[in-house]
């Protein structure tokens, strides 16, 4: 149901030729780049929380980065709370895996991380773990009706 409801909407938008269809999963940053074969931070992740009111922020955003909590504290003047992920598909409208800006739940704040501008081309789910949606970062920006481009995120570290 999630993926026909971002597909509705990609329709509507005249973008339904952008959207690729895979047999296998593209649920993580991972198997989306292995399975495009492009880098990690072209897909382009959607991150939902909650604000201090109960409303839901999402922010999309490289899949090589993470939020800093610093930046996210100083941007919307409270801590980052990511949403569980039992109330993800109840409060977004998509499953954890398929989640992206596109079909979601009315009220839902969008926000573009500038991670993302690094890149010409991005991937983002497209309503479930088997779909993508091939964008320029412009068309994603404009097609999520994102509210502001911001900078939140900070490159992934690794434990060695």
């Amino acid at each position: 149901m999630s993926f026909e409801l971002a597909k509705s909407y990609i329709e509507k938008k005249g973008y339904s030729e952008n959207i690729i269809h895979f047999e296998t999963s593209t649920a993580t940053v991972e198997l989306a780049a292995k399975a495009l074969n492009v880098e990690s931070g072209q897909i382009a992740k959607s991150l939902s929380f909650k604000d201090k009111d109960g409303n839901i922020i999402m922010v999309v955003m490289a899949g090589n980065v993470v939020i800093d909590n610093r930046k996210y504290k100083e941007y919307f003047n409270f801590k980052a709370s990511m949403l569980n992920l039992d109330d993800v598909e109840e409060k977004v409208g998509h499953k954890v895996g398929g989640v992206c800006p596109f079909g979601i739940k009315n009220g839902i704040a969008v926000f573009m991380d500038k991670s993302l501008l690094r890149y010409v081309e991005v991937y983002p789910a497209c309503g479930d773990q088997n779909n993508v949606l091939r964008l320029s970062v412009q068309q994603l920006f404009e097609l999520s009706n994102a509210k502001d481009w911001i900078d939140v995120s900070k490159i992934r570290e690794y434990n060695k």
